[in-house]
């Protein structure tokens, strides 16, 4: 009987990305999938995502390992299709017009983008051996020390939950919490950078060739601050009241077209600290919420990075990054901006300063700020003035 051969290469995950590590396989060679079915769970330097099959057949070959490192457009899987599938399969492609084995991701496919989809469950019974769970869950047991073939799942199809995670931890069956800990790194150890560690070199790198850095350092004090823990919500709302006081710094420089692009939308891409790296989500049209919207949307997108359940969409196009780095120490920096970006604001350690005052002096609480700005396209002046409105705002009692 005639087979043919379909190779599947990894698809565009989101906004150009490169590559993507092999994080889990869902299916082995041999296996009969159908479309729509989990393929592989993979970790890009944004994000965690579950690629599905994009065509019925046979699992012919899987072309890398788990931990493999694949490039955007490299093969991925073999599909062998015999008889009556090769038959509608090729039907199917006469009608897309393609083949773009790309399913997953703004990628074409049948000449539309097809939104990224993450699929957790699908339809076929649980093979023997083979582990559901979605990539957040499998982070979260690996940070934990947790083996998940030793889990019991109660989801959907055989899928294991967050709740099975805390099952688990309540009947000890994670390591210790020294084991569950970020690793640390012993003299002589080599590690290679991956997912949101390599991204972060790849980006450091672009903007130290690109940049021309600048920072400008001041204190905002918060002596009269009604609610004394609302530090990132009036963060945000203050970069917003520094674009509108000076709104080149919430914008994209294109130096091949030597031409800055002023965004009316601030997106601001927050810098969250997890033990896979610096990762960046954004929280869109800060411009347009209240203190209690910004609270509620700093939190979802906080917890959502953390389980690394973060789609792609949400970690791109941001207009301006604030680095929150003061909640574990220091009080001033030189936060980097990636460009296309050209202004990065970064929050220090709060502090209880001596201030003068009439007559005398008091202890004040101060938030140490420091502004970054690409120097190609933002004056000195402008960016003091965006400085200037952020600590005016920061300065009201709420």
């Amino acid at each position: 009987m005639s087979q043919k051969i379909t190779t599947f290469n990894l698809p565009d995950l989101g906004e150009g990305l490169p590559e993507a590590e092999i994080v889990s396989w869902h299916v082995a060679e041999g296996d009969t999938v159908k479309t729509d079915d989990l393929l592989v769970s993979v970790e890009t330097a944004k994000a965690v995502v579950e690629v599905p099959s994009p065509q019925s057949g046979v699992i012919a070959r899987l072309y890398a390992k788990e931990g493999d490192v694949v490039d955007t457009g490299a093969p991925l899987v073999d599909f062998a299709e015999s008889g009556a599938a090769a038959a509608k399969a090729a039907t199917d492609d006469t009608k897309t017009g393609d083949d773009s084995g790309t399913v997953v991701g703004n990628v074409p496919s049948g000449g539309e983008l097809v939104a990224e989809t993450a699929v957790t469950g699908g339809s076929r019974r649980r093979k023997q051996g083979r582990i559901k769970a979605t990539p957040a869950v499998r982070t979260q047991a690996k940070r934990l020390g947790i083996d998940l073939s030793t889990i019991t799942p109660t989801g959907r199809n055989g899928q294991i939950t967050q709740a099975d995670l805390g099952n688990a931890q309540g009947a000890g069956l994670s390591v210790s919490a020294a084991q569950s800990a970020r690793p640390a790194l012993q003299p002589g150890q080599t590690v290679s950078l991956r997912g949101p560690r390599r991204a972060m070199a790849q980006s450091m790198s672009l903007s130290r060739d690109q940049v021309a850095l600048c920072t400008l350092f001041d204190d905002a004090d918060i002596h009269e601050w009604l609610n004394k823990r609302d530090f990132t919500a009036r963060l945000l709302r203050a970069i917003v009241a520094g674009c509108v006081a000076e709104p080149g710094l919430n914008g994209l420089y294109d130096p091949e077209a030597m031409s800055h692009q002023i965004e009316s939308r601030v997106d601001v891409g927050m810098a969250v600290d997890t033990d896979d790296g610096l990762i960046v989500p954004v929280v869109r049209n800060v411009e347009g919420k209240g203190l209690d919207e910004i609270r509620s949307a700093v939190s979802a997108i906080k917890q959502a990075t953390r389980d690394r359940s973060v789609q792609p969409a949400d970690m791109v196009n941001y207009t301006i990054t604030l680095s929150n780095f003061g909640t574990l120490a220091g009080r001033y920096a030189t936060p980097i901006m990636v460009p296309p970006t050209v202004a990065i604001v970064g929050s220090g350690k709060l502090q209880h300063d001596v201030v003068a005052v009439m007559g005398g002096v008091e202890v004040h609480r101060r938030i140490p700020l420091s502004l970054s700005f690409d120097h190609r396209c933002v004056t000195g002046g402008e960016a003091a003035r965006f400085l200037a409105a952020m600590i005016q705002d920061l300065e009201e009692p709420q």
